[in-house]
């Protein structure tokens, strides 16, 4: 019998980001993996689609409703599609299970945008004050006080935290240019044409350039901060890359903002982070944070103009970790009152 303390379910974990959530809990050092329900893989071990996890553990894919995997659990873990996890959380919720969603479908506080950017009317718009949005760096105590957390989407994620200095600061306001740049695998396991390695191998291209549906979430998340009539112009790329995402987000800010004043908030970011780091004597990138939870924030300012300064600020995060089932653990950590950063201390590998 198990000596851990809790036990969580995953529900939807045939897809990469389900593969990276188990990953983490069964080395979690106080969570047991009890059940994955999924509607792929039936009665197939984990390394059906995991190769990754051949040997390491019993656990089977179960084809079995939410609230029967979830049953007996103390968290379930949702790695659902989005507009599928809508109309499952209702019987979670009757549980009374904590709930850490890795969906979109309760990110938004605001309805109307969600069903512009999602093209979908939401099923259970009367629940979405039950979900708190799960970026840490911001919310750690509203999260830690939570049963639902919605955990930010991986462009989100890496946006926000390269902006969130300058919105605690009051210096983010008008328009914000951020062109991010993301590998392949965030675009699930499903092969499509847009993830197919012939062409994604050497090719750059952009996608929902302006109507992508986290630009909402970044707006809402960064108005929150403190950031002022903020007009998002969001750009996504996709690289020949498997893991990771890079950010650029160009702003105006006045030109009394230094080097010094400047790195300070940022630093101040980090030493309350265990996961954001401002790396010395270079700017972030992928390579360094891939396969990790850590994400890279750093920035570059120009010289003064009429009284501004252009800053471009950086970051880096892997998708399927940060930006995805390593913040979902990170969240369900805190949730539960656990070390935030258990299961996810590893720093990745290089290169």
């Amino acid at each position: 019998m198990s000596s851990k303390r809790f036990k969580a379910a995953v529900i939807g974990g045939s897809g990469y980001g389900g593969g990276e959530m188990m990953r983490r809990l069964l080395l979690h050092p106080d969570v047991e993996l009890a059940r994955v329900a999924s509607i792929d893989f039936v009665g197939e071990p984990l390394s059906a689609a995991h190769p990754n996890l051949t040997g390491v553990t019993d656990v089977r894919f179960e084809d079995v409703s939410p609230a029967e995997a979830a049953r007996g659990c103390d968290v379930a873990l949702l790695g659902l599609p989005h507009k599928v996890t809508a109309a499952k959380v209702p019987e979670l919720l009757e549980l009374g299970v904590k709930i850490v969603d890795m969906s979109g479908d309760f990110r938004l506080s605001d309805v109307a945008a969600y069903n512009k950017f999602y093209n979908t009317e939401h099923p259970h718009p009367e629940l979405l004050d039950k979900f708190v949005y799960g970026l840490p760096e911001l919310n750690r105590e509203r999260i830690a006080s939570s049963q639902c957390v919605a955990s930010p989407g991986c462009f989100a994620t890496t946006t926000e935290l390269a902006l969130l200095p300058l919105a605690g600061a009051g210096l983010l306001s008008g328009f914000v240019h951020v062109t991010a740049i993301t590998g392949s695998s965030g675009s699930g396991a499903a092969p499509k044409p847009g993830t197919h390695h012939p062409i994604r191998a050497l090719n750059l291209k952009t996608y929902k350039p302006m109507v992508h549906q986290h630009t909402p979430e970044i707006t809402e998340t960064l108005t929150a901060a403190g950031a002022r009539d903020l007009q998002l112009r969001f750009v996504p790329v996709s690289a020949p890359l498997t893991r990771g995402i890079f950010v650029s987000a160009m702003t105006e800010i006045p030109a009394d903002n230094d080097e010094t004043r400047i790195a300070g908030l940022y630093d101040q970011l980090c030493a309350k982070s265990p996961f954001v780091r401002r790396p010395t004597g270079r700017l972030p990138e992928v390579a360094a944070i891939s396969g990790s939870n850590y994400c890279e924030i750093g920035f570059a300012l120009s010289e003064p103009h009429d009284g501004l300064r252009t800053i471009t600020c950086f970051s880096a995060i892997d998708n399927l970790v940060k930006g995805g089932a390593g913040q979902a653990i990170q969240n369900m950590n805190i949730v539960l009152g656990l070390d935030e950063t258990a299961s996810l201390q590893d720093p990745g590998s290089w290169p």
